[in-house]
């Protein structure tokens, strides 16, 4: 039986200036205010405030995806973190992996998109492969530059 609505799966591998134990901290929703500058989530459950198995947040970008609640699924310190995102019209499993790579990292992001409803699977069926490569390459610009001197990368063009 074929399942109603759409998934599609995305990935992306790149590297970065330092080491794993350097990037890993800031995956995480509250250390994310310091080198994403539209970042915004609402924390919701947290023993220790910050990312960690079971960290539970809520996101509410100005797209077309709506508020999205996500739980941080699977927690390993410098190597791995990966979280449920759902919303209204989409579930998706987001995963990141850090590899030591010379002095820096490989990091590879992988996201399991899958449509709630006929509104999610047209939202859905529009994403390209092109708009994700160009999203994750501009997320892994604000990460490298931030590694790299400590402050935020401004997106001053237009949104």
């Amino acid at each position: 039986m074929d399942a109603p609505f759409t998934r599609r799966h995305f990935t992306f591998e790149t590297t970065l200036c330092a080491a794993p134990s350097l990037v890993f901290p800031l995956l995480c929703p509250v250390r994310e205010y310091v080198w994403i500058e539209h970042w915004r989530c609402e924390l919701l459950h947290s023993a220790i405030g910050a990312a960690e198995s079971g960290c539970v947040f809520r996101t509410a970008f100005p797209d077309s995806w709506g508020p999205e609640v996500w739980v941080v699924s699977r927690f390993e310190p410098c190597e791995h973190i990966a979280f449920v995102r759902t919303g209204s019209l989409r579930t998706m499993r987001y995963a990141i992996r850090l590899l030591p790579e010379g002095q820096g990292a490989r990091i590879l992001w992988h996201q399991e998109i899958t449509a709630l409803n006929a509104e999610g699977d047209a939202l859905l069926r529009g994403a390209t492969r092109e708009a994700f490569e160009l999203q994750m390459r501009r997320l892994n610009s604000m990460l490298d530059h931030y590694l790299a001197t400590g402050a935020m990368l401004r997106d001053d063009g237009p949104r």
